[in-house]
């Protein structure tokens, strides 16, 4: 069973359970091409999709692994990240007309790069369109299709960062998360090289500007870029010869086309007037007319001419949707649409504008409502079918804008507790995170404080794997629930403890700059509460994250906020805030100041129960002696601790150990006793994925090779050393390069990526 294709798998667990393409898709939320693409191997769910197919297929244990084992995505793959092309695309013939002769460009010999940009107000269809031209086209394209939304105007009112969406990019070709390069500048190069060879459509959706986009387009003559914004993009136009179309509302015969495809040309043609007059009162803009359909199909009696009637006599319209026409009324459409769900339903999507992202998952939607995840799946099904919502390509849940702004007004004015909802979804997003650090860091690490709130979903993380796809699932809302959150003070506390557990996925991620970022954002809140152990615990990683990123002139501000704390700490926390600023201020070259935080550190831990925490205390003074020239005594410090390690399995800790050893006996002169203990350390910090420390130990490794007059072993080390820090973003890469140049040229110089 193990080794047959996801595909094969997913079409006979569905025919044991008796399930037709159409059943499943009913039970699962998952749309009937979407599972069809599965099954026939033309692609694979995420990790959130697929949970939600084995739950609505009842599967045992066993053949849930096997499916989960099928599913993972291998690096040669082509691409297909287009979301579904719609169903029910009508009009557009200029503008498809206008596509057609981009498209035609890329066949002709010599040609340059072929860019299109698709503008026009919100909810005028620019998605939708682009969406379905690149379906139309996608066989000319077999190296495959690559899509993301670029969030430029989105409530949070923070587009993505180019970085991110070059991340997601040279993710699924094929470039492993190790060898990512850290800055826009490297991965948009590493990007257009990827792009060189290959035939792609790629699909940037929503973006802001113009400046956005550029890091993102691939140079080959071979590629197709489709844009989409409600910017202009004259800029892209004019330095890249972007090809624009211009869309505006439909016209009336285009409305009534689409109308009629939704709800049947009989019953348009059974009152012509009535639909003519719908259209009108939309605006004529796809996005309302899409609403308006959408809930004369739920009602197949209604009369059209009852319908024109509540629009008329609706709420104000929603003066983000408004056109000329003074007689539209969007927000009436948005009303019409919401009156018609049920009352439990209702109140699911007015807690749905609580989240701050531009796409919601299952579990996170229905943590904000309070909800079981079969209710939370079949009340999004229900706003799907409402127009509501849609999906994206990784199956979340996306709510428009401008319906968000509706639904956060529903919110305020049905008196819903607004910050129940807040609270919820912090404690979704916090609790699981901590479950996903603890399976990414075999270190142990303090349990959250208190249980999350009644009706918080948490999710089940078996591994590795699992635990970065739902990081990367719940990303976007965590960067955009971090800067838009309000000053409920009853809030603080949970978004500085969801700080504290998301860094371990910024770590691991190189994101260093974002890291500076959100530990900015929970210091100040942690002022706020006048909290000396928040304080400590964002200040310290704050000033982590400067050190490793070069900015030593900000640092000593963190070190005596750090310091001002250290007699308002309980013991345990005292004795975490002085290992900090030990590190710290080794980092800083001021070893003095380090050993005694360090051995205050010690005598404080000696004084708690834990014994993981006195070795990790015994093998940090160990280093810092060594930097004072005590080496015997940093070497007594570090043989006590590596037992404890050993035997609770704390490998991190047990590799930095061996890390230490070997430092004090190299400075003894041991170098060859040096060599095996930093090889020990080296494999463990391979085993646990820490690039960071991998180089740090390799910078000590190729010394100790250069010592004994192996100069190919050290400039090999140095060089490995340099391109791990290099993905990182590190500044001490080019420190790591320099050395392997001073030992001088050689095969392993090549390996280095300029």
């Amino acid at each position: 069973m193990d080794e047959k294709p996801f595909g094969r798998l997913l079409r006979e667990a569905r025919q044991r359970s008796l399930l037709t393409l159409e059943n499943l898709a009913e039970a699962s939320g998952v749309s009937v091409r979407a599972i069809s693409d599965m099954e026939r191997g033309k692609s694979v769910p995420r990790q959130a999709t697929l949970r939600e197919l084995m739950d609505a297929l009842a599967l045992d244990d066993s053949r849930r692994q096997a499916l989960t084992r099928a599913s993972v995505r291998r690096t040669e793959e082509v691409p297909r990240q287009l979301p579904p092309d719609p169903a029910v695309f009508r009009g557009r013939d200029e503008a498809m007309t206008a596509a057609r002769h981009i498209t035609s460009q890329i066949s002709v010999r010599g040609a340059h790069v072929v860019i299109g940009a698709v503008g026009g107000m919100a909810g005028v269809g620019k998605t939708t369109l682009a969406v379905h031209w690149a379906h139309r086209i996608a066989d000319g394209f077999p190296d495959g299709q690559l899509y993301v939304n670029l969030r430029g105007f989105e409530a949070s009112g923070r587009p993505m960062d180019p970085e991110e969406a070059l991340g997601r990019f040279l993710s699924a070709l094929g470039v492993p998360s190790g060898e990512m390069p850290s800055t826009v500048e490297a991965r948009s190069v590493l990007f257009r090289e990827k792009c060189s060879s290959r035939r792609l459509i790629v699909v940037l959706d929503n973006a802001r500007d113009a400046e956005q986009v550029r890091p993102l387009l691939p140079a080959s003559a071979g590629c197709l870029t489709i844009i989409t914004s409600r910017n202009q993009l004259s800029g892209l136009a004019a330095s890249e010869g972007a090809s624009r179309i211009s869309l505006d509302v439909w016209t009336r015969d285009e409305a009534l086309a689409a109308l009629a495809a939704r709800i049947g040309e009989e019953r348009c043609g059974a009152e012509p007037e009535a639909a003519a007059r719908l259209v009108e009162l939309c605006g004529f803009l796809p996005l309302a007319v899409a609403i308006v359909g959408a809930q004369l199909s739920a009602a197949p009696r209604m009369a059209l001419s009852r319908g024109v009637h509540e629009l008329l006599e609706s709420l104000p319209r929603l003066d983000a949707l408004s056109t000329d026409d003074q007689q539209v009324d969007v927000r009436a459409v948005f009303s019409w649409s919401y009156r018609a769900l049920t009352a439990d339903s209702a109140r699911f999507f007015r807690h749905l504008a609580v989240h701050p992202g531009p796409a919601v998952s299952t579990e996170a939607a229905a943590s904000l409502a309070a909800v079981g995840m079969p209710t939370a799946r079949r009340y999004l099904r229900e706003l799907v079918s409402a127009s509501l919502l849609s999906r994206d390509a990784e199956g979340r849940y996306v709510m428009h804008d401008l319906v968000r702004a509706y639904g956060a007004e529903l919110l305020e004015r049905e008196q819903d507790d607004r910050s129940g909802a807040e609270t919820r979804l912090l404690d979704y997003l916090r609790h699981n995170a901590h479950t996903a650090r603890l399976i990414m860091d075999t270190r142990p690490w303090e349990e959250p404080p208190h249980s999350p709130a009644p009706g918080v979903v948490q999710v089940a993380i078996a591994d590795r794997a699992e635990a970065m796809d739902w990081f990367h699932q719940e990303d976007a809302a965590v960067t955009a629930g971090l800067h838009t959150g309000g000053d409920d003070p009853r809030l603080l506390r949970p978004r500085i403890e969801l700080i504290h557990t998301w860094q371990s996925y910024l770590i691991v991620t190189g994101r260093w700059a974002e890291q500076l970022t959100i530990q900015r954002i929970g210091l100040d809140a942690a002022l706020v509460l006048d909290d000396p152990s928040a304080i400590a615990k964002t200040s310290a990683p704050l000033a982590r994250a400067l050190v490793l990123t070069g900015q030593d002139d900000l640092v000593d501000e963190q070190v005596e906020l750090m310091r001002a704390q250290l007699d308002r700490l309980d013991p345990k926390m005292r004795a975490h805030t002085e290992h900090n600023l030990a590190w710290v201020l080794h980092r800083l070259r001021r070893h003095a100041e380090s050993v005694r935080h360090s051995r205050n550190a010690l005598a404080v831990y000696r004084t708690l129960p834990q014994r993981n925490d006195v070795a990790r205390a015994l093998n940090d003074l160990g280093w810092r002696l060594v930097q004072i020239g005590e080496y015997q005594e940093a070497l007594a410090c570090c043989e006590e601790a590596l037992p404890v390690f050993q035997s609770n399995g704390n490998l991190c800790d047990e590799a930095a150990t061996w890390d230490s050893i070997g430092y004090a006996r190299q400075s003894l002169g041991d170098v060859g006793g040096a060599i095996a203990d930093y090889r020990k350390s080296l494999a463990i910090l391979e085993e646990v994925f820490d690039p960071y420390n991998q180089a740090d130990v390799l910078d000590r490794l190729a010394a100790a090779h250069l010592h004994l007059g192996d100069e190919e072993q050290a400039r090999a080390g140095w060089l490995r050393a340099a391109a791990l820090l290099q993905s990182l973003g590190s500044p001490l890469a080019a420190d790591m390069t320099a050395k392997a140049q001073a030992v001088g040229p050689g095969p392993a110089a090549e390996s280095v990526r300029t």
